[in-house]
C-alpha cells in the first residue's frame, strides 16, 4: 500500500510540473513531455500502451522463472523429470506472442501511417541544417524569404530567461491550429530536426529533401535540438519554436518579409532550389 501511494504522488507531482512547464525540459521531470499536437498524443498512447504490455510481460517471466528455480531445485525434485515436450504448452507459447505483437502491430502501423502521410498543407517551410544552426524560409504574400537561427551563449540565455543551449536569436514562428509542411535538407552532414513536443524526428540529410508535418493546438514557446551526432557543436543547434495566433502569424510574416527578403540567401535555398524542392 505504501508504495502505491508513493507512485501515486509521484505521478501526481510529475503531472502538475508537466503543465506547469510544457514547453521545455524539466529536471527529475517522469514521462514523456505534454503533448502539443494529436500526433504526439497517439506517441504517447502507444507508448503508454507498450509499458503496460511490458510489465506485464516482465512480471509473468519474473514469477515464471522463481517459480522453476523453487519448484524444481534439487531439495525439491531429487529424481528430475526427463519429459522433452508438451505439445499445449509449445502451442501456447507460440500463439500467445504473435496475438501480443498483431495487437502492437496494429496501433503501431496505425501512428506510422498518421506521421507519414503529409495532409494538405496550409503553410510550407524549408528547413536546412547546417554546422551548427538551422535556416527557415517561408512563403508569404510579398514573396519568398529566408533567415538563419543562431544559438544563444549560456549568458544571453540567462539574461532572458530561456533554458541553457536552447535560446536562438530568431524563432521559428508557427500559427496555431494551422497544418504546417516541412521540407527538410541539409548543407553539410547530417542532422534531425527534432520537437519532442510536436511528436516529429526528421533527418536532414545533404541532397536529399524529407517531409514530414505537425498542426500545433496550443500557443507557446517550445524547444528541440538536433538529434543526430553531426560534429563537435552538436550539442550547440537548438530548435526554439514560437506558435502565435493566425492573425498574430500574418503580422510577423509581412514584418520578416521587410526584414530577411533583401538578406543574402543562406545556401540551404540555393541547394534546394538546385534539386526542384523549394514549392
Amino acid at each position: 500500500m505504501r508504495w502505491l501511494v508513493l507512485a501515486a504522488l509521484v505521478c501526481g507531482l510529475s503531472a502538475v510540473g508537466g503543465h506547469a512547464f510544457a514547453e521545455q525540459p524539466q529536471d527529475w521531470a517522469l514521462g514523456l513531455q505534454p503533448a502539443a499536437t494529436h500526433i504526439r498524443e497517439m506517441i504517447g498512447s502507444f507508448h503508454h500502451e507498450l509499458l503496460i504490455i511490458i510489465t506485464v510481460i516482465t512480471l509473468f517471466v519474473t514469477v515464471l522463472l522463481l517459480y522453476v528455480i523453487v519448484r524444481f531445485r534439487k531439495a525439491a525434485n531429487p529424481t528430475p523429470s526427463k519429459r522433452t515436450h508438451n505439445t499445449l504448452i509449445e502451442i501456447v507459447w507460440t500463439v500467445v506472442p504473435v496475438l501480443i505483437l498483431m495487437f502492437i502491430a496494429i496501433d503501431s502501423f496505425k501512428l506510422l501511417y498518421a506521421e507519414d502521410v503529409v495532409p494538405d498543407a496550409d503553410l510550407t517551410i524549408r528547413v536546412t541544417g547546417h554546422q551548427w544552426n538551422w535556416s527557415y524560409g517561408y512563403d508569404s504574400p510579398k514573396g519568398k524569404f529566408e533567415f538563419t537561427s543562431l544559438p544563444l551563449s549560456d549568458d544571453e540565455d540567462k539574461a532572458k530567461g530561456l533554458p541553457r543551449l536552447l535560446g536562438t536569436d530568431t524563432q521559428l514562428v508557427l500559427p496555431v491550429n494551422t497544418t504546417v509542411r516541412f521540407i527538410v535538407t541539409s548543407t553539410d552532414v547530417i542532422h534531425d530536426f527534432t520537437v519532442p513536443a510536436f511528436g516529429f524526428k526528421i533527418d536532414a540529410v545533404p541532397g536529399r529533401a524529407n517531409e514530414t508535418w505537425t498542426k500545433v493546438e496550443k500557443e507557446g514557446t517550445y524547444y528541440g535540438q538536433c538529434s543526430e551526432l553531426c560534429g563537435s557543436g552538436h550539442y550547440f543547434m537548438p530548435i526554439m519554436v514560437k506558435v502565435v495566433s493566425k492573425e498574430e502569424f500574418k503580422k510577423w510574416l509581412d514584418k520578416a518579409h521587410d526584414e530577411y527578403a533583401a538578406l543574402p540567401t543562406p545556401s540551404g535555398a540555393t541547394q534546394l532550389a538546385d534539386a526542384g524542392l523549394t514549392r
